[in-house]
């Protein structure tokens, strides 16, 4: 396949647009194959391509050569020779940038001089081609500046349809073209990045699908979100027309991330004190949106201090924000709630791409859930501690049944080990090990895998809460795993003090594994809280 790249961007390779155009091409190789095709790239930014000069020299020669000897005729060569021609520029002032204008008015010597009546009602009259066309495949890949695309490439449309044929060729129309300039919202525009991968690979197959077209022309962003990141990017106040700090605009444009969906009635105000710049500023939280205040007319509920650059590394992905807050490159003081909930207060929850990815994923994934490893423990320490002869049995029917019923969720390495240590335990009282011994075999056992975990391996009640915290993205996160194995280790401990309580006074065994567990439980409920806000703070 040969595919003729014009990129009619001044920016050269550096066009937003141009990114969606690798991307489209990477996408035909997926399905073709590098090998398959041959790429050719004419950069209208580069190129020799002077003004038509109306003269029509072209039509009156024999050969259509034209009066101008620059590169015009090296691109009409390129356009014969290439089976596809993909037409890649950003919108400028409602039609094609300039430079590119210039490219499509010297393609009159492609035409022959005579008239004739075209077939697609397309105009009133055209010209026959002098080359054999046929056959040849045309697709445009655009950017735009405005929150849509829809309704701003009427004049765009309407040149093609007469250029190429209406309905003759394909489209990848962008709107929020300028977002892909920005690291910060990488996460999001790699994700369209990918949709337009997938949209070349059905384009070499046949054709762009219906379903990815209209995914390609749902926003990036809802359209207050995205209009009011375009505003603060100039760097200058909507108010007073004077220019602002880069770290105030830079604030700004957070604040427009934040979803109002988000807002529980409970009133919030994040601080970013940017400690370098000597510059502080307020994003008030509400229930229709995110206000900006530099005044210091607010009281903070929760305040961030950091350097600029540092907190551009996390907005940028460079570092995590949990790794740079646990190596205490910068610290939160106030209400650590909202940093825990950071990704439900500032994601894109109110972009249309977000509403219909939440949509398509109303089944929630399967987490694992810690009945799954406690019910064979419990169900040992009550059944045995009630009858030695029938207690077996119902531990052994527990475990069948916690094996179904955990089907439901995600099951971890814990779960199984649970399982085995009890069903070891209930043979050994099988053939005939007294329960003065099993019990406090059984706290060892399992305040050990408590400590176990703890101190080689990722901690098991990480697993089991991480749900609440991110899903598995929790499981790198340095101050989430700190806080489990904390919890761990007096959970290990404290079945380590029963294992020894219930050996030294075995006719308190029952109320020892009642009560001994209740100083731990209140330590992780007030700890889980209050650790990552104590490591915050610095």
């Amino acid at each position: 396949m040969n595919i003729l790249v014009i990129n009619g961007s001044p920016k050269g390779e550096r066009s937003n647009t141009y990114r969606l155009t690798q991307a489209f091409l990477a996408g035909i190789a997926d399905s073709q194959g590098e090998d398959a095709m041959e790429v050719r790239t004419i950069e209208t930014s580069k190129a020799d391509i002077r003004p038509c000069l109306g003269c029509f020299t072209c039509w009156r020669s024999e050969t259509g050569t034209c009066c101008l000897h620059d590169d015009m005729a090296s691109v009409i060569e390129s356009r014969v020779w290439a089976d596809v021609t993909i037409w890649s520029f950003p919108l400028y002032y409602f039609s094609v940038p300039g430079p590119l204008k210039n490219l499509i008015d010297r393609q009159l010597p492609m035409s022959l001089p005579f008239m004739e009546e075209r077939s697609d009602n397309v105009g009133n009259g055209s010209h026959p081609s002098r080359y054999e066309m046929s056959g040849k495949r045309n697709v445009i890949i655009s950017t735009c500046g405005f929150y849509t695309a829809e309704g701003n490439y009427d004049g765009v449309q309407s040149l093609f349809d007469h250029m190429c044929g209406r309905n003759n060729y394909e489209q990848v129309l962008c709107g929020q073209g300028e977002l892909f300039r920005v690291p910060e919202l990488h996460e999001r525009t790699d994700a369209y990045l990918q949709l337009v991968r997938r949209a070349g690979s059905e384009f070499a197959r046949g054709g762009i699908a219906r379903e990815t077209t209209e995914e390609l022309g749902q926003p990036l962003f809802a359209r207050q979100t995205f209009e009011a990141m375009a505003d603060a990017s100039w760097g200058i106040s909507r108010e007073t027309g004077e220019a602002e700090d880069e770290a105030i605009s830079f604030t700004r444009q957070m604040a427009a991330l934040y979803n109002p969906a988000s807002f529980d009635g409970t009133q919030r105000v994040l601080e970013m004190d940017y400690t370098d710049r000597g510059v502080s500023c307020c994003i008030v939280l509400g229930a229709e949106g995110a206000t900006v205040v530099t005044d210091g007319s607010v009281s903070p509920t929760t305040s961030v201090h950091t350097p600029y650059a540092v907190w551009q590394e996390i907005a940028q992905g460079k570092v995590s924000g949990v790794d740079a807050l646990a190596q205490h490159r910068y610290s939160v003081t106030g209400d650590f709630d909202l940093m825990v909930r950071w990704d439900e207060f500032f994601g894109d929850g109110g972009s249309a791409a977000a509403r219909r990815n939440a949509e398509a994923s109303a089944s929630p994934a399967r987490q694992p859930t810690m009945l799954a490893m406690l019910t064979p423990w419990v169900a040992f320490w009550t059944a045995m501690s009630i009858s030695v002869a029938t207690g077996p049995a119902i531990v052994i029917a527990a475990c069948a049944l916690t094996i179904l019923w955990s089907f439901r969720h995600e099951r971890v390495i814990y779960d199984t080990l649970s399982l085995a240590a009890v069903l070891v335990l209930v043979a050994a009282s099988l053939v005939g090990v007294p329960l003065a011994l099993l019990l406090p075999a059984s706290f060892l056992v399992f305040g050990l895998m408590w400590l176990v975990s703890a101190l080689w391996f990722t901690p098991l009640s990480a697993y089991y809460v991480k749900g609440s915290y991110g899903g598995d993205k929790a499981l790198q996160n340095a101050i989430y795993l700190q806080t489990n194995r904390i919890i761990c280790v007096v959970w290990g401990i404290t079945y380590l003090a029963a294992a020894v309580s219930a050996l030294l006074a075995p006719a308190a065994t029952p109320l020892i594994s009642e009560l001994l567990p209740l100083p731990a439980a209140v330590f992780t409920v007030v700890f889980q809280r209050w650790y990552p806000a104590h490591v915050a703070r610095g």
